[in-house]
């Protein structure tokens, strides 16, 4: 069983920073792809990013390009996404998942485990 657990959320300005963790209970990012997802208020769950399995390959949203990078730590088994340049449109809690497939599924939020969500605001 995988767990993931979300920390770093909170209230930041606009243009602002702000830097997501989850920690993962395992030794799994050598198996599993990781990644986060997004969901605001009232909207559907989107795809933020994602990194392969041992950490080769990322891909992120338009929308967060040049703004946000994922990475890992293998050592401390911990998924971060910093966040750069907040806009109050980031604002949403956001979601850790991990999957064995790295690939389309992460686009429609066809992943296998999730956190529990960390919220992030981001105001004007």
């Amino acid at each position: 069983q995988v767990r993931l657990v979300e920390s770093g959320g909170g209230l930041v300005q606009a243009g602002g920073s702000l830097r997501l963790s989850c920690a993962a209970s395992g030794r799994i990012f050598r198996v599993y792809a990781m990644g986060w997802f997004r969901q605001a208020p009232g909207k559907e769950r989107d795809f933020v990013a994602v990194i392969s399995a041992g950490g080769g390959s990322t891909n992120l949203a338009d929308n967060v390009k040049g703004r946000f990078t994922i990475s890992t730590d293998n050592a401390k088994n911990t998924l971060y996404l910093q966040m750069n340049s907040l806009k109050p449109e980031d604002t949403a809690v956001y979601y850790c998942a991990a999957d064995e497939s790295y690939g389309s599924n992460w686009y429609d939020s066809r992943v296998r485990y999730w956190g529990q969500g960390t919220q992030v605001t981001v105001s004007s």
